[in-house]
């Protein structure tokens, strides 16, 4: 087990715990801090769904930087116990862990979300599976942050608005199409 530090927010330079789980990539402090300068440091307010919530660095900085509700989803029994335990830990009440497969999850998704994080297991498809449903995940101004092992130009009926690289991470920002 490795540890990461949340870099913002209420928890700011808290360490959360990170399971050995073969695959889990945590997004690093760098990518971090620049999706957190795209999305404004404040979420007070905003709902944020974390669909391969690994490490839960993406969902924890959410709610460390006020966000009303955070729904992290994990299918790894491993990943997900060190989650609850990370949520525990925090007193993060806003914070609801779902075990489960993100593909059924947003199949099934019925409140949307202001921000959802894709930040998937690389070389599965999952990107391109969980593509048609991200749309319809979206509150009005809802945004969808993506990474990836690749460059992503769009996605059906998203517009790219930022994007970045940090080593092999490419990272992107996407807004409903108009």
């Amino acid at each position: 087990m490795s540890r990461i530090r949340i870099i913002g927010g209420d928890w700011r330079s808290r360490l959360i715990d990170v399971s050995s789980v073969k695959g889990l990539r945590p997004t690093p402090d760098r990518v971090r801090e620049t999706l957190f300068n795209w999305l404004g440091q404040d979420l007070t307010g905003r709902t944020c769904l974390d669909l391969f919530a690994g490490s839960g660095a993406l969902g924890f900085e959410a709610a460390s930087r006020g966000a009303e509700k955070v729904v992290m989803i994990e299918q790894d029994a491993v990943a997900a116990a060190a989650l609850q335990s990370n949520a525990k830990t925090l007193r993060a009440t806003c914070v609801q862990i779902v075990r489960g497969d993100a593909l059924k999850f947003v199949r099934s998704a019925s409140q949307p979300f202001d921000v959802v994080f894709v930040d998937p297991p690389y070389r599965a498809g999952w990107i391109e599976r969980i593509a048609p449903f991200l749309p319809g995940l979206l509150s009005e101004e809802g945004l969808v942050y993506v990474e990836a092992e690749y460059p992503i130009d769009n996605i059906e009926r998203l517009t790219r608005i930022k994007h970045g690289t940090a080593g092999q991470v490419y990272y992107h920002l996407f807004v409903p199409a108009a």
